[in-house]
């Protein structure tokens, strides 16, 4: 074989190893579907599966709270709430309003109460009737002070309790909710999930 034919050999040869060995080392992730009820727990800390159970059991209980019942038939009407801070109190980062949407819309849907916009909410509101004052036809302007009062504030919290030894990690999860009546500052219904515990064991090898 000459001396050209060999190296013309040789690149060709590289080439093919190229295009044979880097499309394995691609850097695109790997993605898979799965159904939203898949039990999922890559990290041990807070996901949606404990948001899932946590309130499943607390919207049930909160539902069929005796002051809801009380309150529909001694005022024949339904009470107005409003949902207020869910604290995170936990030592990890918890997006609780993901918690608070999920109480929400089943209290909503529910049929036994009435909601009316959060503090964090109500701000838009009220720039735009304000604004409707001033742009839009005297027939269709949303009058201003004519806000719909809450009875009841939602609120709640996330706290953690944490055991350790050596590699292995303890993580117990408590989630409080609380319905409170504005006006006399009663707590009408406290509820309270424990269920999620985990325990964690790290890997002794590291990278």
């Amino acid at each position: 074989m000459s001396n050209k034919n060999f190296q013309a050999a040789v690149i060709s040869g590289c080439i093919f190893f190229i295009l044979l060995v880097f499309p394995g080392c691609s850097s695109a992730p790997t993605v898979e579907r799965v159904s939203p009820d898949t039990v999922t727990d890559l990290s041990g800390y807070w996901n949606d599966t404990d948001v899932r159970i946590v309130a499943e059991s607390l919207i049930t209980d909160c539902v069929n709270a005796p002051a809801i019942s009380n309150y529909i038939r001694s005022n024949n009407k339904l009470p107005v709430v409003i949902v207020g801070t869910f604290r995170n109190d936990s030592d990890e980062h918890i997006d609780t309003s993901i918690l608070t949407k999920k109480f929400e819309t089943a209290l909503i849907n529910s049929g036994k109460v009435d909601f009316v916009a959060s503090a964090s909410e109500r701000g838009e509101l009220r720039t735009e009737r304000e604004e409707q004052q001033a742009w839009a036809s005297e027939e269709t302007a949303k009058r201003l002070a004519n806000e719909t009062g809450a009875d009841f504030m939602l609120i709640g919290s996330v706290k953690t309790m944490i055991d350790q030894a050596d590699r292995t990690m303890t993580r117990t999860y408590w989630v409080y909710a609380e319905l409170i009546d504005i006006e006399s500052n009663r707590k009408l219904w406290i509820g309270e999930n424990s269920e999620i515990k985990k325990v964690i064991t790290r890997s002794a090898f590291r990278m």
